[in-house]
């Protein structure tokens, strides 16, 4: 076998190398439904949850943590946080069904209209979320204010205050991460409807599968 030699080659060897780190970084960056994106919690390990009639997969953490126990359970059509040390489980994913049909989009103005107060409700607009990176092959979506909704709001706004959600507790939230999110290639008939919260949770909220309907 020639080996090249010179500039030439070593611009050819350079090239290579840097393809192969695009790839390495790109496949890195792109969460997989068969494991955590992210490493534990202290206290924590990660373990996969699903429930057919549900119709979600989820990565979740089971922490001890010696003063208190957290782990996740279905709650209806949620999957739900629990801790050991009060109230009860507190839903952090909701799976919302979808009419025959109906697209996704229209599906979540009709979700959100049916549960949200009318008066704000009819001031609210379907809006791309922006505040994290959604994973390939999801869409993701929040309600915001309209334009004038939004310009009445700044006008009255408490720059020392942090306000309610304009859009209500299914819309934009102003002191912490929520959306809509929908699955196009799933084959569900189905979306969901994430809260994140402020800080990290403690679900890996970059790996949710929803199943196809049995």
């Amino acid at each position: 076998m020639v080996v090249p030699r010179g500039p030439a080659a070593f611009l050819l060897l350079f090239l290579e190398a840097a393809v192969v780190a695009v790839a390495s970084v790109a496949s890195a960056a792109t969460p997989s439904p068969d494991r955590p994106s992210k490493p534990p919690m202290k206290g924590c390990v990660w373990e996969k949850l699903a429930d057919e009639k549900v119709g979600l997969a989820a990565w979740v953490q089971r922490c001890d943590l010696g003063f208190r126990k957290i782990d996740f359970l279905f709650t209806g059509a949620s999957l739900s946080e629990r801790f050991s040390d009060g109230g009860p489980p507190e839903p952090v994913v909701d799976v919302l069904d979808l009419r025959p049909g109906e697209a996704p989009e229209a599906g979540l103005r009709r979700i959100f209209a049916e549960r949200t107060d009318q008066t704000i409700a009819r001031r609210c607009l379907l809006a791309p979320f922006r505040g994290t990176k959604t994973p390939p092959g999801l869409k993701r979506y929040t309600f915001v204010p309209d334009p004038a909704f939004a310009k009445e709001l700044a006008a009255r706004a408490d720059p020392n205050l942090v306000g309610d959600p304009p859009c209500g507790d299914l819309g934009d939230a102003p002191d912490g991460i929520q959306y809509f999110e929908t699955h196009p290639k799933s084959g569900a008939r189905k979306v969901l409807f994430v809260r994140v919260g402020q800080d990290d949770p403690l679900f890996d909220e970059g790996t949710l599968r929803l199943l196809p309907a049995r």
